[in-house]
């Protein structure tokens, strides 16, 4: 699998030039600030990253689009690197596609 870094310069190619994070159980853009419910988004498409010396490296990359057509990402660890809203909050997405 490639790199995090590789992927992510990928789908922002794609047009996936938006950062996202997990506040408050709502997504926030940290490009344009506009918040977003789990039912407001679809989850294009998401790779996992394995840290080659420690399973605390590990990490997903989702590739999100928005309702209102924002397209960006969103990275969070999983397993035991993995933050606990974000997490919740992706559970929540029905939207999912690979």
């Amino acid at each position: 699998m490639d790199s995090l870094i590789t992927i992510l310069a990928y789908v922002e190619d794609l047009g996936f030039t938006s950062q996202f994070e997990v506040n408050n159980n709502i997504l926030v853009s940290l490009k344009t600030n506009h918040h977003f419910m789990p039912n407001q988004l679809k989850i294009a498409h998401y790779y996992r990253f394995e840290g080659e010396s420690s399973q605390d490296d590990s990490s997903i990359m989702y590739a999100i689009e928005t309702d209102d057509h924002e397209k960006g990402t969103l990275i969070d660890g999983y397993g035991t690197a993995a933050d606990t809203a974000t997490s919740d909050f992706m559970r929540a997405v029905n939207d999912i596609h690979k």
